[in-house]
C-alpha cells in the first residue's frame, strides 16, 4: 500500500468524526449554552416588594440542591396561622428570574389560608448557580425543595400541593416520579419532557435544522442530569393519585399544546382526578389571568385541605 493511501486511511476517518460527531456536538452545546448557560434575574425596576402586599408575611429558607448550591425560598402566609389548610409549593418559569414576578398570584393563594412556599431555582435571582444549567435542573431543584419542606416541623402533617408555570409546569409534573405522594397539582402552560421544548424553541432559533442537533442535545442532557433528563411529566402523572388541574392557551407560542396539554388530555381526559381548562384566546403568560387564578384557588380549596 502506498504511503498516500495509508495517509488517506487515517485522515478520512478523522475528517468524518469531526464532520459527523465533533462539529455537530460543538454546535449543539453552543446552542444549549446560549439559553441555559446564563443566569436569569428579575428586572430591578419590576421587583414586587413584600410591602406592596398588605398583611403578607414570609419566612426565608435555604435549601441545598444537587451540587451543594443554595436555593433561597420563602414561605408566604398571613399572620393568623390557625387555619392553614396545606402548603402549596410554587415552581416558576424560565427567563425572567425567579418567583418574584408571580407575587400577585402567590398573594391571592396565601389569602385563602395556605402556606405558599416559593423558591428561586438554580441560577435565578437569590439562589446560587452560575447558570440555570438546563430544564431538568428545575426538576432536581424541586425534588430537593419538596424533600426539604416535608422535613420541616412547621409543615408536618399538612397536605402538599404543587403549582407551576411553563418550565415550572414541566417540573411539577416530572417531579411526581420522585414524589407521587403530592395531593394536588395545578399546571399552567406546562410541557411533558425537556426534549420537546428543546425542539420547539430550537425551531424558533434555527428552523428545521434543529432536528440535526436534537440527538446531541439529548446526549448533553443525559450526561448532565442522568435519569432526570429522560423522565416525563406524563410518567409522573401516571404515578400519582393527586388531583390535577391543567391550563393551556390556544395562542401559546412558547409551549405548543401538543407537547403537554394534548398529551395529558388524550391520556387522562376520562380520569376523575384530572380537570382541563383550554383557553383558545390566551397565550403563554396571560393564561395566568385573574379568572384562571380564581379557578386554581377554588381547585386547591376543593382538593387540598
Amino acid at each position: 500500500m502506498s504511503k498516500k493511501k495509508k495517509v488517506l486511511l487515517i485522515v478520512i476517518p478523522i475528517i468524518l468524526i469531526v464532520v459527523l460527531v465533533i462539529a455537530p456536538l460543538g454546535i449543539s452545546y453552543g446552542l444549549y449554552q446560549s439559553v441555559f448557560g446564563l443566569r436569569y434575574t428579575s428586572n430591578p425596576d419590576q421587583i414586587r416588594k413584600l410591602e406592596y402586599f398588605s398583611g403578607l408575611q414570609r419566612d426565608r429558607y435555604e435549601i441545598k440542591s444537587n451540587d451543594g448550591q443554595t436555593l433561597v425560598g420563602y414561605n408566604y402566609y398571613f399572620e393568623d396561622k390557625e387555619d392553614i389548610k396545606g402548603v402549596v409549593i410554587f415552581s416558576h418559569g424560565i427567563g425572567g428570574g425567579g418567583h418574584n414576578s408571580y407575587m400577585d398570584f402567590l398573594y391571592s393563594l396565601a389569602q385563602h389560608d395556605y402556606y405558599v412556599f416559593a423558591y428561586d431555582a438554580t441560577g435565578n435571582d437569590e439562589s446560587e448557580g452560575d447558570s440555570v444549567e438546563g430544564l431538568p435542573q428545575g426538576v432536581i431543584d424541586l425534588d430537593n425543595v419538596i424533600t426539604f419542606v416535608e422535613q420541616q416541623d412547621e409543615f408536618k402533617d399538612l397536605p402538599i400541593g404543587l403549582m407551576g408555570h411553563s418550565w415550572g409546569g414541566y417540573c411539577i409534573a416530572s417531579v411526581l416520579n420522585e414524589h407521587p405522594e403530592v395531593e394536588c397539582v395545578v399546571s399552567f402552560a406546562g410541557f411533558s419532557k425537556s426534549s420537546d421544548l428543546l425542539e420547539a424553541q430550537g425551531k424558533e432559533m434555527v428552523g428545521p435544522v434543529i432536528y440535526a442537533f436534537l440527538p446531541y442535545m439529548k446526549l448533553i442532557e443525559l450526561v448532565k442530569f442522568g435519569s432526570y433528563a429522560t423522565q416525563t411529566g406524563l410518567e409522573g402523572y401516571e404515578k400519582t393519585n393527586a388531583k390535577v388541574l391543567i391550563f393551556h392557551g390556544g395562542k401559546d407560542g412558547t409551549v405548543p399544546k401538543d407537547y403537554g396539554y394534548d398529551l395529558y388530555y388524550e391520556k387522562f381526559a376520562d380520569d376523575p382526578n384530572f380537570e382541563f381548562v383550554f383557553e383558545e384566546n390566551l397565550g403563554h403568560n396571560n393564561i395566568l389571568g385573574e379568572s384562571n387564578m380564581v379557578k386554581a384557588i377554588n381547585f386547591f380549596e376543593e382538593n387540598l385541605n
